[in-house]
C-alpha cells in the first residue's frame, strides 16, 4: 500500500486514540472522500489522533498506519456502506477483543439504523463534517442516536483541500466531490432521500482542490451520484483538462451524453452507463428519464471507448420475460456498435425512503415469498443462459439480495442475528422473511421515526403512479 497521507500524525501520550473502520477493501475505503473528511477532522485536534482499518489490511485487526492492534484504541468509528460489511464490522471488533465505545454511521445506517441499535453504542444519521469532535464525546447534536432522529445535512465546504493520494477504484487519482445528493426521482433509489438537497460544488472551488493537489496524480476522478447533472460540469471538465489533468467522472447518464461532452471526455476507455432495464416500459414504471435512443446514442458518440459496461435490474414490478428479451436485445444492440461489453445484473432490492419501500423482493406483490424468490432465480438462469453467449455477464445472488433486502428493512429483530453471518437459509427458517414479502400500504416502517425531511404521502402517490403504469392489483 503505496500513498501520500498528509493528514498521518504520530501518537502521544496525551491523545485518546480513534479507530477508523471500513469494514471492507481499501481500495473502496480510500476512494471514500466522507472517511477521509473524518480522518483529517479527527488529526487536526490535538486531544484525539486516528488510524485507518480495511479487511485487506492486517484482516482489519491491526491499522494501516502504525500496525497498531484494534484493542488499543478507545473508540471505534464504523462506516458501513453496504448492508453485509456489518458482518465484517462485527467480526473485527470481536476478533480484535476490541471494548471502547463504538459509533457507527454512513448510508445504510442513514437509510434505517434500528437493525444496529443493539450492535454498536451509537449510531449517527446524516453527514458528520465539522461535527466529528462532538460524535466521539457523545455530545447532543443533530444526528446522533438516540438523542437525535434528524438527519444531519452538511455544507460543501473547503476546509480539507488536501487529500490521501493512493491507487483507488478509479486508479491513481485525485477525487474531488462536485455534489452531493441528486436532482432525479428514480424510484428505485435511496440517494434522493438520504442525501437531499441535491448540493454543486462551483467550478472556481473544485479548481482550487485541483491545484492544491497538483503533481500527485495525472488524473482526476469527479464525483457525484449524477455528475453530468451539475449545471457547470462542462466547465469543470474544460478547466481541469486546461490545468493539465485527465478527467474521469464516476458515472455518466446517457440523455446529457453528446457530441460537445463526448468531445470533452474524449479519452474514456470505458463507458459506464445504468439502462436498469431493456423495455422502455419497465423505465417508466422505474422513473429513470432515458431512452434505448439515448443509449445507444451515447456507445455511438463514445469513439475511443473499447468497452462498454452496462447496469441492469430485474426483479421488478410488472416484470415480464418479454422485457429480460428487451435486455438481452438491447445488448445486442451495444455489441454490434463494435464495442466489448459487460453486463451487471442485479435483483431489485426494494430500499427504505423509496417509493418501492412497499414491494416485495421479487417485484410481485401477488405472490409470497417463496414464490417471488423461486421466480427471481429462474429469471436470473434465464438471462445468464442468454447473456453469457455475448456480453461478460455478472448476475447477482438471489440469496445474497435476500439478505441485503433483510438488513435494509428489518427491526431490532435483525440486530439479535447480525452477531454472526445472517445466511438465507436462516432467513427463510425464521420470522425475518416477512421482511422480503409486500408490506401494505398502511405500514407503520421503523424507519418512520426519522426525520429525512420528506412526507411519507409524496412516497404514497409515487408508488401508486408507478403499479398503475406496471399494471399491478395491490393485495
Amino acid at each position: 500500500m503505496k500513498e501520500f497521507n498528509p493528514f498521518f500524525k504520530k501518537f502521544s501520550k496525551k491523545q485518546e486514540r480513534v479507530a477508523l473502520v471500513y469494514p471492507n477493501r481499501y481500495v473502496g475505503g480510500i476512494t471514500n472522500l466522507g472517511l477521509q473528511r473524518i480522518y483529517f477532522e479527527i488529526n487536526s485536534t490535538q486531544k484525539y489522533m486516528a488510524e485507518r482499518f480495511y479487511t485487506d489490511v492486517f484482516d482489519g485487526l491491526k491499522s494501516a498506519e502504525s500496525a497498531s492492534h484494534i484493542s488499543s484504541f478507545s473508540t471505534a468509528l464504523i462506516s458501513l456502506q453496504y448492508e453485509e460489511d456489518v458482518f465484517n464490522a462485527v467480526r473485527i471488533l470481536k476478533e480484535g477483543k476490541f471494548r471502547g465505545k463504538t459509533i457507527a454511521g454512513g448510508p445504510c445506517v442513514i437509510q434505517n439504523p434500528f437493525p444496529f441499535a443493539e450492535i454498536f453504542d451509537r449510531l449517527f444519521i446524516g453527514e458528520a463534517e465539522n461535527v466529528v469532535e462532538e460524535i466521539i464525546e457523545d455530545r447532543r447534536i443533530e444526528g446522533l442516536m438516540p438523542f437525535s432522529s434528524k438527519r444531519r445535512i452538511a455544507e460543501l465546504d473547503l476546509k480539507m483541500k488536501s487529500q490521501i493520494i493512493s491507487e483507488n477504484a478509479y486508479g491513481k487519482s485525485i477525487l474531488i466531490e462536485i455534489g452531493r445528493g441528486c436532482p432525479r426521482g428514480c424510484r428505485f433509489c435511496i440517494v434522493r432521500q438520504i442525501y437531499s438537497p441535491a448540493r454543486w460544488r462551483s467550478a472556481d472551488e473544485v479548481a482550487e482542490i485541483a491545484e492544491e493537489n497538483r503533481g500527485l496524480a495525472e488524473k482526476i476522478a469527479i464525483i457525484s451520484p449524477s455528475p453530468t447533472d451539475h449545471p457547470e460540469f462542462r466547465d469543470i471538465v474544460q478547466q481541469l483538462k486546461d490545468m493539465g489533468f485527465s478527467v474521469s467522472p464516476s458515472s455518466l447518464r446517457a440523455d446529457r451524453f453528446d457530441e460537445e461532452m463526448a468531445e470533452l471526455l474524449g479519452d474514456i476507455r470505458t463507458l459506464t452507463l445504468a439502462p436498469e432495464t431493456g423495455s422502455e416500459r419497465l423505465r417508466e414504471v422505474v422513473n429513470k428519464g432515458i431512452s434505448q435512443e439515448d443509449i445507444l446514442n451515447a456507445v455511438e458518440l463514445a469513439e475511443n471507448a473499447e468497452r462498454v459496461k452496462l447496469y441492469f435490474m430485474f426483479g421488478l414490478p410488472g416484470e415480464r420475460y418479454e422485457d429480460l428479451d428487451a435486455i438481452i436485445r438491447l445488448v445486442e444492440k451495444v455489441r454490434g456498435l463494435g464495442k466489448r461489453v459487460s453486463v451487471s445484473i442485479n435483483p431489485l432490492v426494494p430500499k427504505p425512503h423509496t417509493p418501492f419501500q412497499w414491494l416485495p423482493y421479487g417485484g410481485d406483490p401477488g405472490r409470497n415469498v417463496e414464490e417471488n424468490i423461486n421466480e427471481l432465480k429462474r429469471k436470473r438462469k434465464y438471462l445468464i443462459s442468454r447473456l453469457r453467449k455475448i456480453a461478460g455477464t455478472d448476475v447477482e445472488s438471489i440469496e445474497r439480495f435476500a439478505v441485503q433486502t433483510i438488513i435494509s428493512r428489518g427491526d431490532g429483530r435483525v440486530g439479535m442475528h447480525l452477531d454472526r453471518k445472517l445466511t438465507f437459509s436462516r432467513i427463510v427458517r425464521s420470522e425475518l422473511a416477512d421482511f422480503l414479502d409486500f408490506q401494505p400500504l398502511d405500514q407503520e416502517f421503523p424507519w418512520d421515526r426519522l426525520n429525512m425531511g420528506y412526507r411519507k404521502s409524496r412516497l404514497v402517490r409515487e408508488f401508486e403512479m408507478a403499479m398503475e403504469i406496471a399494471e399491478v392489483e395491490l393485495p
